[in-house]
């Protein structure tokens, strides 16, 4: 079964080409729109909306020259459902939709979030259900037991602002533009560590919730007065950074240990982090549990993820729209899924 997959949620827009009978993602292609949004210091959803419409068709075309494969060898098409920005789901819901209805195939809505749990089942090495998922991205920070396709239990999320977001906020007060994780995480590799000490909000709560607000008015206070410049705004990164990284290690740690379970996932764009990588990687050494990542690829959004969990779901039966009347759901609870 050929199934393409569909990403377009918010400013990067996926396409996937996946071969659900051989198990297997034969290509996929992500264009990001962070140089269009730039400009602006953050995503304009009408801009956002308006560059999937361009470059969704070309994008698909490009894919299927490229693997060598037929529109007609379609059986499925997936899309991101939600949640996102309303225009932009529904930019890749209507073209989904429209192809699947002159194909005369199923269209299968999926959640964004499943999409990145389920990544690392791309990944070279694949996990094994059970597991916890550390979904740490730009919108979303939560803790997720995983026991199957559709069978996920929230532990916790953040109650404010989102590691990834964050990371933007706390980028945009040293001056460093848009988008600011990467430059913020990039600038951290030149930082002095316990030059600057930062608070670790609720790392000692005891329970899997987090908060991020607090560590980047933490930092504005830090910063106030000054002028964003040199060694100090690498120290200042690096303080932020460690704190990050210390409360979601600390988290992950605490949901291993009350869970019983021996695989953590991790997925996300903040997922491709290289210092979490390494702190997750020595907290596991120690504490005796496994750690999966998905591709640095894998880690942002993407349509392989989207494909991938529609593959999935058919083969659990889940039957995709057949009179391909459709909506959108910017809004929508991971754990409202089945």
């Amino acid at each position: 079964m050929l199934i393409l997959g569909i990403e377009t949620s918010c400013d990067e827009t996926g396409v996937a080409l996946y071969d659900a009978a051989a198990g297997r993602l034969l290509a996929h292609v992500v264009h990001s729109q962070v140089d269009m949004h730039e400009a602006y210091g953050g995503v304009v959803p009408e801009l956002a909306s308006r560059d999937h419409v361009r470059r969704l068709v070309p994008l698909a075309r490009g894919l299927f020259e490229r693997t060598g494969r037929k529109v007609g060898e379609l059986q499925a098409v997936a899309y991101t459902e939600g949640p996102g920005l309303a225009g932009a789901l529904l930019v890749g819901a209507s073209f989904a939709h429209a192809l699947a209805a002159a194909l005369g195939v199923p269209a299968l809505g999926i959640h964004h979030l499943e999409g990145h749990l389920l990544s690392p089942l791309l990944s070279a090495r694949p996990p094994q259900f059970p597991f916890v998922a550390l979904l740490v991205s730009g919108g979303h920070t939560q803790l997720m037991r995983v026991e199957g396709v559709g069978r996920y239990e929230l532990l916790g999320e953040t109650q404010d602002d989102a590691a990834g977001e964050a990371f933007d906020k706390t980028a945009h007060l040293l001056g460093l533009g848009y988008p600011g994780g990467p430059a913020l995480s990039k600038l951290a590799e030149h930082g002095h560590a316990g030059r600057y000490k930062l608070p670790r909000p609720m790392i000692a709560s005891g329970d899997l919730e987090f908060s991020f607000s607090g560590l980047k008015t933490a930092v504005m206070l830090l910063v106030r007065g000054s002028v964003p410049h040199g060694q100090f705004t690498a120290d200042v990164a690096r303080a932020f950074q460690d704190a990050i990284v210390e409360v979601l290690v600390a988290k992950c740690a605490l949901a291993m240990e009350q869970t019983g379970l021996t695989r953590l996932v991790v997925a996300g764009g903040v997922g491709a982090n290289k210092q979490l990588r390494a702190a997750l990687d020595a907290n596991a050494r120690v504490r005796g549990y496994d750690v999966v990542y998905p591709e640095p690829e894998l880690c942002t959004d993407n349509g392989a993820m989207i494909a991938l969990a529609a593959a999935l779901r058919l083969r659990r039966g889940a039957a995709g729209g057949g009179t391909h009347a459709f909506t959108v759901r910017p809004r929508w609870a991971l754990e409202a899924l089945r």
